[in-house]
């Protein structure tokens, strides 16, 4: 796996969307956020544009990415919001020379397709809060990110709040997943990752609760669950059911789904569409330490 150069201060960042439309006002206190940490901001050409919801059209956001991929001058991409539109610009993006000289692609949710489709290239990425939010979380949730970007990776530990149904044990591999339903949504594209032997970390945020179940019979019944050496549960919050209950809460739809196999699982980890949402690097090699009341997740790179 190649690991992008760390920033230093003075670098430039490229704040593009990918996804759902939005505005430089919208981004301002963010905006400000970053370059307190002595970094420069350079928006990109889907930063106002508009078509219906989203930041521009496909051949724009497209475009935008690619040219800041490109851009020798641009040190990371920070994706400004999530919504949905990223897997519909991935396929037209050329990655011959990112890989050659990798920068950060920051974001999480629906960036959960660059996050997959980057490690299929054999480059990390950081799943951390998109820009939008960065003065919305934690400083915990900052700091991560803020961390990562120049070159420190603590790891993280945590308290579980769920420890009835944590399994106990320790794993590596390496580190993969993002946004469940969107990784659903790629199974079987060319952004779908070898999942043998690699820790998988899922999150998910306002869906129905047969469809979580839905989710994972599909990573069950395709074969991802019997493939991982380990799986970390983030937030799964918010979610809904119908009139008539479905039965099981998000946690244990998720426990039912893997009791046959025998690796770590953790649950309540402090990443995805919560307030605590650190930052991860996707495609790092990763030691996953699991007991009832905490989960040490180590970078071993």
């Amino acid at each position: 796996m190649i690991y992008p150069e760390s920033l230093k201060k003075g670098d430039t960042i490229a704040i593009i969307s990918t996804a759902r439309k939005i505005t430089q006002k919208e981004l301002a206190p963010s905006i400000e956020i970053i370059k307190s940490w002595g970094f420069k901001i350079l928006f990109g050409k889907t930063i106002g544009a508009e078509d219906h919801q989203f930041a521009g059209d496909d051949a724009l956001r497209t475009a935008d990415l690619q040219q800041q991929m490109d851009d020798d001058a641009i040190a990371a991409i920070w994706c400004a919001r999530g919504g949905y539109g990223t897997v519909r610009v991935v396929d037209g993006l050329d990655f011959t020379k990112f890989k050659k000289q990798p920068k950060w692609i920051i974001g999480y949710s629906d960036v959960t397709v660059l996050h997959n489709h980057l490690c299929r290239e054999g480059v990390a990425s950081v799943h951390g809060q998109m820009c939008l939010e960065l003065d919305k979380r934690t400083q915990a949730s900052r700091d991560t990110l803020k961390e990562i970007l120049f070159g420190n990776f603590k790891g993280i530990t945590h308290s579980s709040i769920a420890g009835d149904f944590c399994r106990e044990g320790e794993t590596s591999g390496t580190l993969i997943g993002g946004n469940l339903s969107v990784l659903y949504s790629i199974i079987g594209s060319d952004s779908e990752v070898d999942f043998t032997g690699k820790i998988l970390f899922i999150e998910d945020l306002d869906e129905m609760l047969y469809h979580i179940d839905r989710m994972m019979q599909n990573l069950k019944r395709s074969g991802v669950l019997s493939k991982i050496s380990g799986l970390i549960v983030g937030g799964m919050n918010h979610m809904r059911d119908n009139t008539i209950p479905f039965g099981q809460t998000a946690n244990e739809i998720i426990a039912a789904a893997v009791s046959n196999y025998k690796y770590p699982v953790s649950y309540s980890f402090p990443a995805g569409h919560i307030s605590d949402n650190r930052a991860l690097v996707m495609g790092a090699s990763v030691r996953l330490f699991v007991t009832k009341d905490t989960a040490q997740l180590t970078y071993t790179i």
